[in-house]
């Protein structure tokens, strides 16, 4: 409402901004009353009662609470461990590829120089190694 208000013009500006502090400080006023009543008239034997038998429900739900949470860590821990060990072997399986490609690379090189110096021989008429002329 604030913002509200001060985007107005002057006249109604000014206007709205008083009637909104004056709001604001009843606001705050109620919320004094409201808090001294509740304090003021609470009967401490009764409120100490109810807290106590709230206090096992409360004990309860906290325990089962933590057995979720303690049973949620750990399969968050046993999914943590199965990432990083297939992140490993994701690696392992990409070094592996990385190999493989450059020994074919390597047979692929040696196959067309083997293949070039076959056809050498067949162009210039040299007789093959071994044979005589």
């Amino acid at each position: 409402m604030d913002l509200e208000a001060r985007s107005l013009s002057a006249s109604v500006k000014a206007m709205l901004l008083v009637k909104l502090r004056e709001y604001k400080t009843d606001l705050n006023n109620l919320k004094s009353e409201v808090k001294r009543i509740t304090l003021g008239n609470a009967n401490q034997g009764a409120r100490d009662d109810l807290l106590e038998s709230g206090m096992a429900d409360t004990l309860t739900a906290s325990a089962d609470q933590r057995a979720r949470l303690l049973m949620t860590t750990e399969r968050l821990g046993k999914s943590s461990d199965r990432i990083r060990e297939g992140r490993k072997t994701m690696l392992e399986t990409e070094e592996l590829g990385v190999s493989i490609l450059h020994d074919l690379h390597q047979q692929r090189q040696s196959l067309l120089q083997a293949h070039n110096t076959v056809r050498l021989v067949f162009v210039s008429g040299l007789p093959p190694l071994g044979e005589t002329v």
